[in-house]
């Protein structure tokens, strides 16, 4: 571990993920296996990930993202992906450069609905 002399917090150097990926593994897949979730909780801890990779790959999949564009959730559910019915997910911004992804919860007998989260991906550059 070597730390420049003014570093007051000890850094170890940073190593890279590393992913192990079988021979039958899809790189295109949003999950690894068919998942349900269940609640709001688990809305808001697993599907940011996956929302991440289907929001990059509506990129680089033309079919991809036209399905996700006109049906966010039956495209989730044919990938193996299921969602609580009081769940709605939006495709915001199609057609631009920067789509994004709006989850939201409907409260049963209530027309309003509450935003859980959105995702949207964002290119920085730096110097």
């Amino acid at each position: 571990m070597s730390n420049p002399p003014n570093a007051l917090v000890p850094v170890r150097p940073a190593q890279p993920p590393a992913v192990v990926r079988s021979e039958n593994e899809n790189p295109m897949s949003l999950v690894k296996d068919a998942i349900k979730l269940t609640d709001k909780e688990d809305v808001r801890n697993r599907l940011p990930d996956i929302l991440g990779r289907a929001l990059a790959r509506t990129w680089i999949d033309t079919a991809f993202h036209e399905s996700f564009s006109r049906d966010p959730q039956a495209t989730l559910a044919t990938n193996g992906v299921e969602m609580p019915d009081n769940m709605i997910i939006e495709f915001q911004k199609p057609d631009s450069n920067r789509p994004r992804i709006v989850v939201y919860e409907k409260k049963p007998h209530s027309k309003f609905r509450t935003r859980i989260f959105y995702l949207q991906l964002v290119m920085m550059a730096g110097r």
